[in-house]
């Protein structure tokens, strides 16, 4: 920030804290504020006793942002090539732009970092300090952030912004950018047409949230969705359409709402479909519950192939108790999954989806069958000419993925 943007911030702070207005709530006042100060800004710089302004427009910007925005990080949030904004250290700034990263020469201090992070929870309703050195929250223009504060971290405050892109909000948009061929992309259209239940499985910022969001977007416009996430991070633009977040305990323990709970409610709230953003725990179980029940459903998962979701995914139901064994989870996931779409980043920062299978629903010496309905072949992805074993749930829903997956000569 400039020194004179600095000096208009602090006499409308000054100002605000007189009047005892709330700039959150009331935006237009912060403006109104700022503008006024600017002009005698101006006017006393003409005298020589203020350094002059060059850009008012800029300068104006510069104050509003640290009035009601996120001060020296605003113009990254205002970047829309902009995907990730994080936090090492005061002088330990980086954002990522397609996949890749860069360090900043924006530099903090660590009381500017804190200040910060007050603003961002300032409208969530959620806290961070030594009783709860975690916070994960969701931002009003629909970013994640994630906080973790010493004593957990060596000296400084951790800060993670995930910012999710705008501009792709359906499955064409992802065959523009090459992330899945067009024949891929109608299958998957075809798949959530008919209410197959689709597990997206990858590594961190492989673009699987995404993925899900291009491919909900294809979904019948009568049907009720139901979100369940650990925080908003699906943005839908669906008629009908609930959804819903955890809640973390408060200072005395109480309060927790887990997504356990949160899929439990869903059930009872008439869903078409229901959406779990990402199962790590056991969760799964209930999830698994919901979609061998014949509801449709759609979940993120993280592993390193399509093959390892379904292992990790028929694992992490154990966790719910002692009285959850192999033998029921393995058959009920090779029997509730009818897809696998597996996300990946590539070298450069591109975003693909690497291979799409499909369980057979038999479980072979412990082990899920499963076949390759689109495999990558000389760096695309190529349908293999296999038929999804369950092609019932195609034929019922009027469709026929014959059509799409023949291999190319």
């Amino acid at each position: 920030m400039s020194s004179a943007a600095a000096s208009i911030t602090s006499t409308v702070r000054d100002r605000v804290r007189a009047e005892r207005l709330d700039l959150h709530r009331d935006p237009a006042a912060a403006e109104r504020l700022a503008r006024e100060e600017l002009r005698r800004y101006a006017e006393r710089s003409l005298g020589g006793s203020l350094p002059r302004i060059d850009d008012e427009a800029q300068t104006l910007g510069e104050v509003l942002a640290g009035l009601t925005g996120y001060g020296p990080l605003q113009p990254y949030f205002d970047d829309d090539e902009v995907e990730e904004i994080w936090i090492n250290a005061p002088d330990a700034i980086f954002i990522a732009r397609g996949g890749v990263s860069e360090r900043t020469d924006l530099v903090l201090t660590d009381e500017q970092v804190r200040t910060l992070v007050e603003r961002m929870l300032q409208s969530t309703g959620r806290r961070v300090d030594l009783s709860s050195p975690f916070v994960d929250a969701s931002l009003p223009d629909g970013s994640r952030l994630h906080v973790v504060i010493p004593d957990v971290t060596r000296r400084h405050w951790s800060v993670n912004v995930r910012k999710f892109s705008q501009r792709i909000r359906d499955l064409g948009r992802l065959v523009e950018l090459g992330s899945l061929p067009p024949t891929a992309a109608e299958f998957l259209r075809m798949s959530v047409l008919a209410g197959a239940n689709i597990l997206v499985s990858g590594a961190t910022h492989s673009g699987k949230t995404t993925l899900m969001g291009a491919m909900l977007a294809g979904a019948r416009t009568h049907e009720r969705i139901i979100t369940v996430e650990e925080t908003f991070e699906l943005d839908l633009d669906a008629p009908d359409v609930v959804a819903m977040q955890g809640r973390s305990a408060n200072l005395e323990g109480s309060g927790e709402i887990s997504l356990r709970r949160l899929i439990k409610e869903a059930l009872r709230m008439r869903p078409d479909r229901l959406v779990v953003g990402e199962v790590r725990e056991a969760e799964s179980l209930d999830l698994l519950i919901a979609l061998n029940s014949g509801l449709p459903g759609m979940c993120s998962i993280h592993a390193n192939s399509a093959r390892d979701a379904l292992v990790k995914l028929s694992t992490l139901p154990l966790l719910a108790g002692r009285n959850i064994d192999s033998s029921f989870v393995v058959p009920t996931v090779a029997s509730a999954i009818d897809l696998v779409v597996h996300c990946e980043l590539v070298r450069g920062g591109r975003r693909r989806v690497a291979e799409i299978v499909a369980p057979t629903g038999l479980v072979v010496d412990g082990t899920i069958d499963a076949e390759s309905i689109f495999t990558q072949k000389g760096g695309e992805l190529t349908a293999t000419g296999t038929v999804p074993a369950r092609e019932q749930v195609y034929s019922a829903a009027g469709f026929d993925p014959r059509v799409l997956l023949q291999p190319a000569a």
